[in-house]
Parts: C-alpha cells; structure tokens; sequence
C-alpha cells in the first residue's frame, strides 16, 4: 500500500512537470495537440498544458536580425551598382508563424526571397543618385584650382534614399505579413560600383587629377618664366646701375690722380718730361729690339746725354 503511494505520488509530480513550462519576457508559444495548434500563449510566466498530449513550440518575441547578400542591380540610368541591405523584423503572428514557415531557418529564406526582390524591383525603377542621396542639400564639396572654384554638378533628387527604403519595406511588409511577419525596418549597409564600372570611374578620376596637376604645372612654369625675366631684368639693371657708379668713380678717381699728377709735374716739367721717355723706353725697347732712328730723333733725346763708359 505504502510503494503504491510513493508511485502516485511521483506519476503525479512527473505529470505536474511534464504539464508545466515557462515562457520569459523574449518568447512566445503555440501550443500543440496531436500537431494542430490549439493555443497561442505571449504572456511570460509560469503555464501549464496536458502532459504528453500537448507539446510546446517556443519562438523569439523580441526584434531579429536580417543580413542580406550583396547583389548587382542596375538602376535606371543604366548604371550597375552593389547593394548591400539589412533589415529588422519580428514575429507578430506565432500562429501563422508556425503554420507556414514553422522555423526561423525556413523564415531567413523567405526574407530572403521577398526583401530581395523588393530591393531590386525599387532600385532598378529610379536613377543611382536616387539611391544615394536623400536631399537637394548643397554639397560643400569643391576644389579650388588657381584660384578656378570648381563645383561639382550633380543630378536633381526627386524621390531620394528615404522614401526609396520606404517603398522597400512597403512592398516587402505586405508579402511577409500572410508569414505572421513584421517587418520593422529595411536599410543600405552599402552601395559600391560593380568592378567595370568602378575602374572606369577611378580611370576618369586619375585622368581629371592629371589635367588638373597639368594645369598646376603648366601655370608653375609660367610663372617661373615670369620670375625668371623679372630676376635677370633686376641683375641687369643692378649691373648697369653699379657699372654706371664705378664708371664714376673712376673717372673721379682718374681725373684727382691727373690732377696731383699735373700739379706734381708742373712743378719740374723737365722731371716730368723725362719719366714718360723712360715709360716709353720700358714699352718700346728690350734686349731683342732694334731700332734704327736718326740722331736729331725726340726719342733719343735723354740717350745722347748719357755718358759712355770708356773701355
């Protein structure tokens, strides 16, 4: 009677445990009896269902996470862009949660298909600057060359990112909503060139820096030229200036020693006289020269007066 007991009291206490589950404040349930579902439970807590008849089917009640693969798209103006999109969403219906895609695995997939294909759908119907900017806000980017502002023009936005991401989610919430589905929110992580394109427009980059750093040079040269000619204008002037003032002073200087000399030889004109024959004498004769003069000859005068060594 006593082991009979002890085994009640433990189906009972097995059966308390098997009927009992616990939902925390990020879960929610969809009870099931015999595979329908027969209850849908939110609430956290302590919950009870019939052991072993009833089975419990757990789903995350907070905000999930949607990443997904970058795809080549092209816009309208036939430009070919990556895009990279991620999303938010959450299960608002359990019931049809379970009913149709049963998991999270299954439901990513199904993301997958219906964000994707409203990413395209909506991109490929607009032009690129669409997708990229969300305003006609000036751009305070410019580039100053000599002096030149040069601006960069870009194409009126009509439409723009926000109301782009806007349709996406539109259009992607509606097909996800029969998915017990809300789609909370859809963003661009990225939009880059596909690779041809990219290397077309680095190309055309490199190539207006080089027109540009040409023009830098070329004004660089012209302006050495400038420097240059005002350079040797200025030394040729400085020149002219200094040989015009030694010019002066050496006249000044000659016309003074002229003047002591003039007045040093007006004292003995005779001595005077005499140094210019002997100036002419170291000029005109050496030992190689050979002259031959008539003896009533000016330039022998001070010869004839010197004495001559008997032998």
């Amino acid at each position: 009677m006593k082991d009979k007991k002890i085994l009640l009291l433990l189906l009972f206490i097995f059966a308390v445990f098997s009927s009992a589950y616990i939902l925390d404040e990020t879960q929610q349930a969809v009870i099931t009896q015999f595979g329908k579902p027969v209850k849908v439970e939110k609430e956290a807590g302590l919950h009870f269902k019939i052991p072993f008849i009833q089975q419990v089917h757990y789903f995350p009640k907070n905000i999930l996470e949607w990443d997904g693969d970058p795809g080549q798209i092209p816009t309208k103006d036939k430009t070919f862009i990556w895009v990279d999109t991620f999303a938010r969403w959450r299960i608002a219906d359990p019931l049809k949660f379970f009913q149709t895609v049963n998991n999270e695995i299954a439901a990513q997939a199904r993301l997958d298909d219906i964000i994707d294909s409203a990413v395209r759908n909506v991109i490929s119907s607009y032009p690129l600057i669409e997708t990229v900017r969300l305003s006609n806000r000036k751009l305070d980017t410019f580039e100053v060359v000599l002096g030149e502002e040069l601006k960069i023009t870009l194409p009126k936005v009509k439409v723009g990112r926000r109301k782009i991401l806007e349709m996406i989610k539109e259009q992607a919430a509606s097909k996800l909503k029969e998915f017990g589905i809300e789609l909370i929110d859809v963003d661009i992580k990225r939009v880059n060139y596909i690779e041809e394109v990219r290397k077309a427009v680095y190309a055309r980059m490199i190539a207006e820096r080089k027109r540009i750093a040409e023009k830098f040079r070329s004004e660089g040269r012209g302006e050495a030229r400038r420097i240059e000619g005002e350079m040797e204008k200025e030394l040729k002037r400085i020149l002219s200036s200094a040989y015009k003032k030694s010019q002066q002073i050496k006249g000044k200087a000659d016309a003074e020693a002229a003047r002591i000399y003039a007045e040093a030889y007006s004292k003995d004109p005779e001595f005077y006289s005499f140094l210019k024959s002997l100036e002419i004498y170291r000029k005109v004769i050496d030992k190689n020269t050979t002259l031959i003069l008539t003896t009533d000859s000016e330039l022998l005068k001070y010869l004839k007066k010197v004495p001559l060594k008997k032998k």
